[in-house]
């Protein structure tokens, strides 16, 4: 995959700039008119145009204005407000909690027929148990300085993930072999996390993979977080999670998938890697 995760987000903000940047052009003004009209420094302009940062709602507003374009304020408004909800910094949606957080997915989680979920270091949110969710949670309110409602967040996670028993929506669940074996919790947290796997991964609507260590000749490397949400992907990074939309990098995502799926295994096979993992607690 050539695409940053990132990239659906500047793209979209970059669309914002140039859209700015033709009603400058079409009234005929220059960068320090603009400015000037608007009462700030000519560089605000340049840094809004070239997306390196971000318009307020009142700086469109006056754009707008200087251009003699304000019934075009509300439609560039809300492109910059939807270009600045595909990149949510992970501190900022943590400062009210993971608890609500994790509530905030609900409207999504309705809205979406089938799910596919690649993870490389943790069990996926929907097949987590309430120990196991804790322990996660509990070390990333601790790294992002979030307050302390991990156990309110992971019974909220808990609740949410009984999505999967619900009819008419399908899980396609990837997971590297080395999660099985990155312990979260105590032993015994983990070794309920893992049966919860053999319990979950034989539900009808689940399918669940697992994608061996010991591959020879992997065609693709293993890869960041990734949920797609029916034609929606959130990647998972260190600071924030990004939104795709963009067709072209959606597509991009779920050939991947695809081609990841074909390197795990199912059914028997992966039972066995999990009471393996299990074993290994002992």
């Amino acid at each position: 995959m050539s695409a940053s995760p990132s990239s659906s987000a500047q793209a979209a903000r970059e669309a914002v700039g140039a859209r700015l940047k033709e009603l400058r052009l079409d009234a005929g003004l220059t960068i320090v008119e603009l400015a000037s009209r608007c009462g700030w420094h000519h560089a605000k302009t340049s840094r809004i145009e070239n997306a390196r940062s971000s318009p307020s709602t009142d700086d469109i507003r006056r754009w707008c204005r200087a251009c003699g374009a304000d019934d075009q304020a509300p439609d560039i408004i809300a492109a910059s407000r939807t270009a600045q909800s595909m990149y949510v910094e992970w501190q900022r949606t943590m400062r009210t909690g993971l608890s609500q957080l994790q509530k905030s997915y609900a409207d999504l989680f309705e809205r979406t027929r089938v799910f596919r979920v690649y993870s490389a270091r943790i069990v996926p949110g929907l097949l987590q148990t309430g120990g196991y969710a804790a322990a996660l949670l509990r070390g990333i309110a601790r790294f992002h300085g979030a307050p302390d409602d991990v156990h309110e967040a992971a019974a909220a996670r808990v609740q949410r993930s009984s999505i999967i028993h619900r009819p008419g929506r399908r899980f396609l669940l990837l997971i590297e072999e080395a999660v099985l074996h990155y312990q979260l919790g105590d032993a015994d947290a983990m070794a309920a996390q893992l049966g919860h796997l053999l319990t979950a991964g034989a539900l009808p609507a689940v399918s669940l993979g697992i994608i061996p260590a010991d591959l020879p000749d992997r065609r693709i490397r293993p890869l960041e977080t990734f949920h797609m949400y029916d034609d929606l992907v959130a990647v998972e990074m260190l600071t924030a999670r990004v939104t795709v939309t963009q067709p072209s990098e959606v597509a991009q995502y779920r050939r991947a998938f695809e081609e990841l799926r074909q390197l795990a295994v199912y059914g028997a096979e992966a039972r066995a890697l999990v009471v393996k993992a299990i074993e290994a607690l002992r």
